[in-house]
């Protein structure tokens, strides 16, 4: 009897509802996989938010260059290239410059290089 039975609920199962399940789950997940009214409005929403702080980017920069019109490359300017160029001779060196801290220096936003 359960030689019978057994045959009769497994084939079935096998060959009609789990083609049934996989195809039913399909379905669903491409259902959900286009944009939702919701999810439209969602990404305006960032948009529009990404793009005011754009503008508000444009004007700090606008700000900052300005005040300063070189900031931009001091922001850019690597150290590596100044611990690079130094030599041991330059640090006995830069104590004999001639200047004093009362003379009048030019000031720039670059960094010192030893050596310049």
């Amino acid at each position: 009897m359960e030689d019978i039975i057994v045959p009769i609920v497994v084939v079935p199962i096998l060959f009609i509802g789990l083609p049934w399940l996989i195809f039913h789950y399909i379905t669903r997940w491409k259902s959900q996989a286009t944009l939702t009214r919701e999810d439209e409005q969602l990404l305006d929403e960032l948009h529009e938010m990404a793009r005011r702080l754009d503008d508000r980017m444009c004007s700090i920069e606008r700000i900052m260059t300005a005040e300063n019109p070189n900031w931009r490359s001091v922001g850019c300017d690597p150290i590596t290239d100044a611990l690079e160029e130094r030599r041991p001779s330059s640090f006995s060196d830069a104590g004999t410059s001639g200047s004093s801290f009362g003379e009048s220096q030019s000031v720039s936003n670059q960094p010192r290089r030893i050596g310049q």
